[in-house]
């Protein structure tokens, strides 16, 4: 998934619950502009962060490998 589709989905699930940029930020242990960049793909986030902000959010990350061609 795209860094940009990631932080799309974050920021629209985090609406959907009616979070606040600055509560989820702080329950995920990461400062506000680090979750702003997250959101608008401007960062790529550790597994651990990306672990906690989807525990947080109600949601599940998957990953899947190709093959090469």
């Amino acid at each position: 998934m795209l860094v940009k589709e990631m932080g799309n989905r974050i920021k629209e699930r985090r609406d959907t619950l009616g979070i606040t940029q600055p509560d989820l930020a702080e329950m995920a242990g990461i400062s506000k502009n680090t979750l702003y960049k997250i959101e608008t793909g401007q960062a790529n986030p550790t597994l651990k962060v990306l672990n906690k902000i989807a525990e947080i959010l109600g949601m599940e990350i998957t990953m899947s490998v190709k093959k090469p061609s």
